[in-house]
């Protein structure tokens, strides 16, 4: 099943993207540490570390795309995203959900991490 257009951006940033810095820097989308000119020094992420960072990402822009289109396949949009070595059942179980195929939308939070009521639709 063919992703949507959205996701398939969303992976092709979330790949795209030099996570092994992301833990000291603030940066634009789609960094990569071998082109960046103002380099910091930190120590890099170990590749396991950076994939972590990657898999988590790729896991909150999923619960998002999930939660928007019924047809949602976490498994080809974590392959699109260069997440490797996770199983189908570990991918799916990293999506929050109330049964079967049911996404748990996030609940919108200030600065302090309070919960805010969502502003109404225009």
């Amino acid at each position: 099943m063919a992703l949507s257009r959205l996701a398939r951006e969303f992976a092709a940033e979330i790949a795209g993207h030099d996570w092994s810095d992301a833990h000291y820097r603030l940066d634009r989308a789609g960094h990569q540490r071998e082109r960046d000119t103002n380099a910091v020094n930190g120590t890099p992420l170990t590749p396991r570390e950076a994939h972590s960072v990657k898999v988590n990402v790729m896991w909150v822009t999923a619960q998002v795309l999930w939660g928007a289109d019924p047809n949602f396949d976490v498994q080809e949009f974590a392959r699109m995203c260069g997440v490797k070595g996770l199983s189908p059942s570990w991918l799916k179980n990293g999506l929050r959900s109330d049964r079967d195929d049911n996404p748990i939308p996030a609940t919108p939070r200030d600065e302090d991490g309070n919960p805010v009521e969502e502003l109404p639709a225009k």
